[in-house]
């Protein structure tokens, strides 16, 4: 008997390269994350603070409309072909 799933097919290609881009997203935003969390503890401390400052709410949201402004500069590049 044959089994009717083969491990080249397309749907595990298909699955191989998401895998791939889910991981390096993955990566990328742990890094960035962690560089930023030092960044930010590090300049706190430079300024002479035992603890960082909360991040006022209007700072925050500037924060989050930049990120959305990437998450969506990233889905253009998604859906570009051949250039």
């Amino acid at each position: 008997m044959t089994s009717d799933i083969r491990p080249d097919s397309q749907e595990t290609r298909d699955a191989s390269w998401k895998l791939r881009v889910y991981l390096l997203g993955a990566l990328i935003g742990l890094a960035v994350g962690l560089i930023s969390a030092y960044f930010y503890a590090r300049v706190s401390e430079e300024n002479g603070f035992e603890r960082p400052n909360r991040i006022p709410t209007m700072d925050a949201l500037k924060l989050a409309v930049s990120l959305l402004s990437v998450i969506r500069q990233i889905t253009d590049l998604g859906a570009k072909r051949g250039s």
